[in-house]
């Protein structure tokens, strides 16, 4: 029987000419063939529908220099077979297709089935739940690691709360950590198309599910964690950091939830499929530093009218996007029901490089153990961390999902053989923290306080 042929890629980038996908490989083409083996690619291919419009996209990538050779394959997200052809010439997919829920499915499927590893910049619940129950199982079997919301949804949030509970040093222990999400720009920045799209969907989806009695729940275990179950109402004032927020439903708590339930049936985190001695020690002393706690993730703004208008955009969403004719009205007119947040035409390149984002984490817990099992107790300490990038979408999202393929290319030995798995549990103990640092995207260490009783 004959050798299997190695890959002819290092990875493929499915759906380079969409909003995202473009950045990403302007991003991927900064590691083609560089000097450091730990960060570079020596092959890429991009892979869409259309030829033309992603030979367009390389032009601009590189502009005014000409651009490097790249394969430019085709490839349809409702054509299995060549869906299956692109996981024959890589090892790794980065999936930029959206949205995930309509053309994501078929992807992750080909991927499962060929053993080809996944990545994707997802932040659609309902679709990485969908992947989770429908193909761990094949991707464990055929060795295939499948990782969705390797983005700003939800990198920061994983990334950011594992770096805020290892602060919890000694007998200190966290009970709650809330995140605030704000972003700053000189200019309006106006959101990308597909994200309002997604937003859209996912309301539905959740009415679909409801109507059908469908909604499914993956019973998972649950982490042991010290003190009472901390009350919080979707509107909060957080006066250490001067912001308000109000509850952001994202996939971000529920990832971090995933992250937790893995690693409390599995202390040390998941072993790699042939691991260094080196990286078995590392894994084993970054969990053992991870101390779980409740998690939650608010929108944040210094101005108490700007979460007012997001309450009033999440209703419209909500009540609109329930129906049929209310969902076509959103999609046909973004700018009007997002109250100027989202546009068909996406931001300008000046918005892009004006904006930034800020997210901080804000932790309440016990000085000690002995304190926190005691009846009636109240958190007597607080941490606060913060994460600082550029702009979300378009920077800090490429960015990370650039490094996260890195890692995979370069030290996929160190990491689990396969399966469907949340970013944090995969990328916690590698070097991805220190990746992102070097590439724009701070980690920082803000007050560590004693709260008065």
């Amino acid at each position: 029987m004959a050798a299997p042929t190695a890959p002819t890629f290092d990875l493929i980038i499915l759906g380079a000419s969409g909003f995202t996908g473009k950045h990403v490989l302007k991003q991927a083409l900064k590691f083609l063939n560089t000097t450091s083996s730990s960060s570079s690619f020596n092959s890429i291919a991009i892979a869409g529908r259309n030829p033309t419009k992603l030979a367009q996209i390389l032009q601009w990538t590189t502009r005014p220099d000409p651009p490097p050779s790249i394969p430019i394959l085709t490839a349809d997200t409702s054509n299995p077979t060549s869906l299956r052809a692109l996981c024959s010439q890589t090892r790794l997919i980065l999936n930029c297709v959206g949205p995930f829920r309509r053309h994501g499915e078929s992807v992750v499927a080909a991927c499962a089935e060929t053993g080809c590893d996944y990545l994707d910049i997802t932040g659609e619940s309902e679709f990485m739940d969908r992947v989770e129950r429908g193909y761990h199982e094949m991707a464990v079997k055929s060795g295939s690691l499948v990782v969705s919301a390797c983005g700003f949804d939800s990198v920061p949030a994983e990334m950011g709360v594992l770096f805020h509970l290892r602060q919890w040093v000694d007998r200190s222990v966290p009970n709650r950590v809330e995140a605030f999400l704000s972003v700053e720009s000189e200019k309006k920045v106006v959101g990308n198309y597909g994200t309002f799209e997604s937003a859209v969907l996912a309301v539905a989806d959740l009415e679909e599910m409801r109507v059908r009695g469908s909604i499914h729940t993956t019973k998972r275990a649950k982490p042991v964690i010290p003190g009472p179950l901390p009350k919080g109402g979707i509107i909060e004032h957080q006066k250490k950091i001067g912001l308000w927020g109000v509850t952001l439903p994202s996939a971000d708590a529920t990832l971090v939830g995933k992250t937790f339930s893995i690693l409390t049936e599995n202390s040390h985190g998941l072993p790699g499929v042939d691991e260094s001695t080196e990286m078995v020690e590392k894994r084993k002393a970054f969990w053992s530093s991870v101390k779980p706690a409740h998690f939650g993730v608010k929108l944040g703004s210094k101005s108490f009218l700007r979460i007012l208008g997001y309450i009033m955009f999440g209703i419209i969403i909500g009540v609109l996007g329930r129906t049929t004719f209310g969902r076509w009205l959103l999609l046909k007119y973004p700018s009007i029901f997002s109250l100027g947040g989202f546009s068909k035409n996406g931001p300008s390149e000046e918005e892009v490089e004006s904006a930034s984002f800020k997210m901080w984490f804000v932790g309440h817990g016990f000085s000690n153990e002995s304190l926190a099992a005691q009846r009636n107790s109240k958190p007597d300490m607080e941490i606060v961390t913060r994460i600082t990038g550029p702009e979300m979408g378009y920077v800090t999202t490429p960015i990370i999902m650039i490094q996260c393929a890195l890692i995979l290319h370069s030290q996929r030995k160190n990491l689990p053989k396969g399966g469907v798995y949340p970013p944090g549990i995969i990328f916690g103990p590698t070097d991805l923290q220190q990746r992102l640092q070097q590439n724009g995207i701070s980690f920082d260490v803000i007050s560590k306080s004693t709260l008065s009783s």
